[in-house]
C-alpha cells in the first residue's frame, strides 16, 4: 500500500468514525469526501460500508457492560422482565427501516448517493434541528428510556428510516426524533447508540453480501487502516457526545450541518467543484 492510499485509508476512516453517531451525517460526509478524493468506484463503495461497522464495534466496546446485561436478561434470565422490554424497543425501532431499506435499497444507492442531494439533506436536516430545540425549552420535563413506549419507539423507527436520505444523518434521525416524540436528549442519544448495532449490522451484512465480488487480498491493508482509524475515532466521538449532551443543545450541530450543506451548494453552482452526479 503506498502512501497516497494510505492516507485515503486513513482520512475516510476518521470521517466516519467522527461523524457516524454525530447528528451531523457520516454517509454524507463519506460521500462529499470520497468525491473530493476521487474515491467513488466500486470498491471505495464497500470500503464505506466496512468502515461503518468498524465504528459500530466502538460502541459495543463502550457500552460491552450494558450489551451483556441484556443479552443474559433475555436469554439466560427470561423473567428479567427490563431486558426484555429494551430489547423489544430495539426491535419495534428496527424494523421500520429494516422493511423499508430492503424494499429501497437499490433505488436510493443509485439516485441519491450523490453531493448536492446530501447538501440539501443536511440543510433540511439543520433548519428541523433548530425549530425542535426552540420548541424543547418549553417542555424541559421528558422521559427516560425506561419510560418509553412501543408506540414511541416505532415512530423513532420511522424517523431512522428517513436516514436512508444521504446527509440526513441516522443519528440525527433517530436522536431529533427520539427529542420529538418525548425522551430527554440523553435518552434519546443512548437508543440512538443501541438502535445503531442492529440497523448498522444488518445493512452491512446486505452490502457486503451484495458486493462480495469486489473483495480482493490487495484491499486487506486499505480496510485494515480504515477501521483502526474508524474505530478510535468513534470511541471518541460516543465519548464526547455523552459529555457534551448532559449541559448543551444540538444548535450547534445544526448550523454545522447548514452552512456546510451551502457551502457544497455554492462550490456546485460557481462551478468551484465539479461534484460528481448520477448519470
Amino acid at each position: 500500500m503506498d502512501i497516497q492510499t494510505f492516507i485515503t485509508a486513513l482520512l475516510l476512516g476518521i470521517v466516519e468514525g467522527l461523524t457516524e453517531f454525530l447528528p451531523i451525517s457520516s454517509t454524507g460526509h463519506l460521500i462529499i469526501v470520497g468525491d473530493l478524493l476521487g474515491t467513488t468506484g466500486d470498491i471505495d463503495k464497500v470500503f464505506d460500508i466496512v468502515v461503518q461497522l468498524a465504528a459500530i464495534f466502538a460502541v459495543c466496546w463502550i457500552y460491552r457492560a450494558k450489551i451483556a446485561e441484556l443479552t443474559i436478561g433475555t436469554l439466560c434470565r427470561p423473567y428479567d422482565r427490563r431486558s426484555l422490554r429494551f430489547v423489544l424497543m430495539l426491535i419495534l425501532a428496527f424494523l421500520p427501516a429494516a422493511i423499508l431499506g430492503l424494499a429501497f435499497h437499490k433505488t436510493i444507492k443509485e439516485v441519491l448517493f450523490n453531493p448536492l442531494v446530501v447538501a440539501g439533506a443536511l440543510l433540511v436536516g439543520g433548519i428541523i434541528i433548530l425549530i425542535v430545540e426552540r420548541v424543547l425549552r418549553n417542555h424541559p420535563h421528558q422521559a427516560g428510556i425506561d419510560d418509553m413506549t412501543a408506540n414511541t419507539a416505532i415512530k423513532i423507527g420511522f424517523a431512522q428510516a428517513l436516514a436512508m436520505i444521504p446527509g440526513t444523518s441516522r443519528a440525527g434521525a433517530t436522536i431529533i426524533g427520539g427529542v420529538i416524540f418525548g425522551l430527554s436528549r440523553k435518552a434519546a442519544t443512548e437508543f440512538s447508540f443501541f438502535l445503531a448495532i442492529p440497523t448498522m449490522f444488518g445493512a452491512t451484512v446486505l452490502d457486503v453480501y451484495k458486493n462480495w465480488h469486489l473483495f480482493r487480498v490487495e484491499h486487506i491493508p486499505f480496510f485494515v487502516v480504515g477501521c483502526a482509524a474508524s474505530f478510535i475515532s468513534a470511541m471518541w466521538a460516543v465519548r464526547f457526545l455523552l459529555r457534551y449532551i448532559s449541559s448543551h443543545t444540538f444548535v450547534p450541530f445544526a448550523y454545522y450541518r447548514i452552512v456546510f450543506g451551502l457551502v457544497v451548494l455554492a462550490t456546485w453552482y460557481f462551478g468551484l467543484v465539479d461534484w460528481s452526479l448520477p448519470g
